[in-house]
């Protein structure tokens, strides 16, 4: 038994790989862990540090310490001695809004807050696992398993409608309705500033250089893909602007990252710099105003409104729309008294 425990000692531990990335051909000299810190979710540079103390942080296979400056093509891994998280999705009786139901799909209003599904740091509570309570044996598109039912998703904190298959048949079809742009979707947004008047955001989306978590309009092909959304006026309130977006194609943050690149980020969205007062006077009380306003729609304002679609079995049209959720409304609310007392001023 002894021999046993020091054979055991003397072995070395198994190590699971997390994180794989290579490092980009124009990547300037920087700190293994500030770069990495603006490449994972939740990661601190302290456990960037202590992980590289414990050996876990390989470039090219070796180890290497928190100092380390990664250079191109630099192939950085994080191994840890236990295996990544269990993928299997577990049923958890989480409520949902269920707006349409027949044998071929599901009409879902998400809320916002809800994670769509399972990724890093979001292991339990995700609409998947909802899903998987409320539904049985639910089809995956290929190489997206544990995303049962899903042909798209929308952020965390977006609320709306989302579309889901209940068999295969259903779960191609609308795929590829995705996939030839013919889904009409259309969202609700707040941005700051003042929109004189609708138009089109194109161009290429893809990771932000600086800060890989959010995305960047870029002018060259092959730095993201194409991404079109047109955007019309809804209401004008002084500082800030009610639109409708229309998606004409579906990529990760599009709506936020359109309206930041035209100068008119989501009020109070975090990732794109509509968490500041952007437009406004400098006078406590209206500090006071958008704080309050932050409070009560802390999140993105952003609502997924109408979604509508060729049905798979019948082919007919489809067409839902759903109203905007409290928060949003209060926050619509709270800016149509400031701007009525303010334009009562200005007379």
């Amino acid at each position: 038994m002894i021999q046993d425990e020091l054979l055991n000692e003397g072995e070395e531990q198994d190590l699971f790989e997390h994180f794989r990335l290579v490092v980009d051909k124009g990547q300037s000299l920087l700190r293994i862990d500030k770069f990495l810190m603006n490449r994972m979710e939740n990661a601190t540079r302290n456990r960037i540090q202590n992980a590289a103390d414990s050996g876990c942080i390989l470039v090219n296979e070796k180890a290497v310490k928190s100092s380390y400056k990664v250079k191109p093509l630099d192939v950085i891994s994080i191994v840890l001695p236990h295996p990544p998280r269990d993928t299997e999705i577990y049923p958890e009786n989480i409520p949902l809004n269920i707006v349409f139901e027949d044998e071929e799909i599901v009409i879902i209003n998400k809320t916002a807050g809800m994670v769509v599904h399972p990724g890093f740091n979001n292991y339990t509570g995700t609409l998947v696992h909802a899903l998987a309570y409320h539904f049985e044996n639910l089809p995956n598109l290929n190489g997206n398993y544990a995303r049962p039912g899903l042909v798209h998703r929308i952020d965390k904190d977006t609320s709306g409608l989302l579309v889901i298959s209940k068999n295969e048949q259903a779960m191609t079809f609308l795929a590829k309705q995705f996939f030839d742009h013919s889904i009409h979707r259309k969202y609700v947004a707040l941005v700051w500033g003042d929109i004189a008047e609708g138009g089109t955001v194109s161009g290429y989306i893809g990771r932000s250089l600086k800060d890989r978590r959010v995305m960047d309009i870029y002018d060259k092909e092959e730095k993201g893909k194409w991404s079109v959304t047109h955007y019309k006026v809804l209401e004008r309130l002084n500082y800030v602007t009610l639109i409708e977006c229309e998606l004409e194609t579906g990529r990760t943050h599009q709506i936020r990252a359109h309206m930041q690149h035209i100068g008119h980020p989501l009020f109070n969205d975090a990732s794109y710099g509509g968490d500041k007062i952007l437009k406004g006077t400098s006078f406590t009380k209206y500090k006071q105003f958008i704080d309050n306003c932050f409070s009560i729609c802390p999140r993105q304002t952003l609502h997924a409104k109408s979604l509508g679609f060729l049905h798979p079995k019948t082919k007919q049209e489809l067409y839902f729309e759903t109203e905007m959720p409290s928060d949003m409304l209060q926050l619509l609310d709270k800016w149509h008294k400031y701007a009525t007392t303010y334009n009562e001023n200005e007379k």
